[in-house]
């Protein structure tokens, strides 16, 4: 009786030791931090500010913790950047992408740090973040009413700059001074004047990102669709946004602001189930929000 034939499978497992995982992981960091600073060594301006931060620097831990908004991953247990990178200029943002990119490094892009998820400084595999608050100069054109805002300045940067020029003209975006505006734009972005004007990310006539292969494009190159995208969907998904141009709206020089405190004793859950009725029919000039 012939038998059938069997075939073997050998299986041979490799288990490296942990001391070799270590050197191999610093050996990658080591050259992404060389190869950044290649890169951006030749295009700092002025030479003596750093651009790049390593847990060996002084600078690593202040700069990460300084807009860390969300205290629950200020621990020793949330995954840390190998590196932080702060740009002064935009090729230090292409030498970012580029030698992340060479080295298998995931980036990770913060402005303000309001968020709520972390997923602007935290990832599970080796990342870098890069952090714009450096980039925060802001362009004010009156006559046009229009402003090219760097995503790295914050809503209160914004909103004073504007106050600087003029008393008539504002920006519709949110409540919080210290909330950047680049992720705030991209994700849509809402506040007092909401009713009025829309969201923040519907006053956006263009923009300025830095692709994956680190090409610069404004809404005509990038294209409507890519522009659109990135008015909502985040833009860490699609690329680094540098700047925006937004359109500025008209508002009275003197505004009227007041609250009413209710305790739950004073009848607060009725208040609030009585304004869900009437808030969306009151003039759009007005805005009611309620707060814990």
């Amino acid at each position: 009786m012939n038998m059938p034939k069997c075939s073997l499978l050998a299986f041979a497992f490799v288990i490296l030791p942990s001391n070799l995982l270590a050197v191999s992981a610093q050996k990658s960091t080591d050259d992404l931090v060389q190869c950044l600073t290649d890169r951006t060594g030749k295009n700092v301006t002025p030479t003596f500010i750093r651009v790049i931060h390593t847990p060996q620097d002084r600078t690593y831990t202040p700069i990460y913790d300084l807009l860390l908004q969300e205290l629950r991953f200020m621990t020793n247990s949330t995954p840390k950047p190998q590196v932080i990178v702060t740009p002064l200029i935009e090729s230090h943002i292409q030498a970012t992408i580029y030698c992340s990119k060479k080295h298998g490094f995931q980036i990770r892009i913060r402005s303000g740090g309001h968020d709520f998820e972390g997923s602007s400084y935290i990832s599970k595999v080796p990342f870098v973040v890069l952090d714009l608050f450096s980039l925060n100069s802001i362009n004010i054109d009156i006559k046009t009413a229009t402003a090219w805002v760097h995503s790295g300045a914050t809503l209160g940067q914004f909103y004073y700059a504007i106050s600087q020029k003029s008393r008539n003209l504002a920006f519709p975006a949110g409540y919080w001074s210290t909330v950047g505006v680049g992720g705030h734009l991209a994700g849509g972005g809402y506040g007092a004047l909401l009713r009025k004007y829309g969201l923040a990310a519907d006053n956006v006539i263009d923009a300025l990102i830095i692709d994956v292969n680190g090409a610069i494009l404004d809404r005509s190159s990038m294209g409507e669709d890519l522009f659109w995208a990135i008015r909502g969907g985040g833009h860490g998904n699609f690329g680094v946004i540098v700047s925006w141009k937004v359109k500025l709206v008209a508002v009275p020089e003197i505004v009227t602001v007041f609250k009413v405190n209710r305790t739950l004793e004073q009848g607060a859950t009725k208040l609030v189930h009585k304004w869900q009725y009437v808030a969306p029919s009151m003039h759009e000039d007005l805005t009611m929000t309620t707060n814990q």
